[in-house]
């Protein structure tokens, strides 16, 4: 055994195994601190680069992305939430949201940055700035200072690396009704 052993070519092993470890450590840290600013504009648009993964179906996704409204006025600011159906006590790891004039579909707008989020102004997005389990994110959208109009948030929602649903677009908050 200890000949077999003195045998080996390490010259042979040894690339293969540095391949491995940087495999293996690339899929461990890919973006612990969200998505990077390229994200808007990949051939998948808003969705993770992750490997072969692949957004889960729409009907398997236990996230709620809400806004506190869908019409926009100059410099008005607009709550966002992201958190688990009720019922579900999952958590996820990111997201990745963008604003959209509803008429037009451009990028509008931008986001306030706040704790554990990374604003990527090229394309009205925010992201996580870490990759701690989250119960839910609440996110500030500022409208733009000279327009009005409608405004949908889409974008995706990550549980963990290979798992995410993409294309998801926000639902609006019912006006109380009194």
């Amino acid at each position: 055994m200890k000949d077999h052993f003195n045998r080996i070519s390490w010259t042979n092993v040894l690339p293969s195994l540095l391949l491995v470890i940087v495999l293996m450590a690339s899929t461990a840290l890919a973006f612990p601190d969200g998505a990077p600013a390229d994200t808007c504009v990949k051939k998948r648009a808003n969705q993770p680069n992750h490997g072969t993964a692949r957004s889960q179906p729409a009907e398997t996704n236990p996230f709620e992305v809400v806004a506190d409204s869908q019409t926009y006025h100059p410099g008005q600011q607009i709550s966002v939430v992201v958190y688990p159906h009720s019922g579900h006590g999952q958590v996820f790891r990111g997201f990745f949201l963008q604003a959209r004039d509803a008429h037009s579909n451009e990028w509008i707008g931008e986001w306030v940055q706040s704790e554990n989020t990374k604003t990527i102004p090229e394309c009205s997005a925010i992201t996580h700035a870490d990759k701690k389990d989250k119960l839910g994110a609440k996110l500030i959208w500022k409208a733009p200072q000279n327009k009005r109009g409608n405004v949908y948030f889409t974008g995706t929602v990550l549980q963990q690396y290979g798992t995410f649903w993409s294309d998801i677009v926000n639902k609006v908050q019912a006006e109380p009704q009194y």
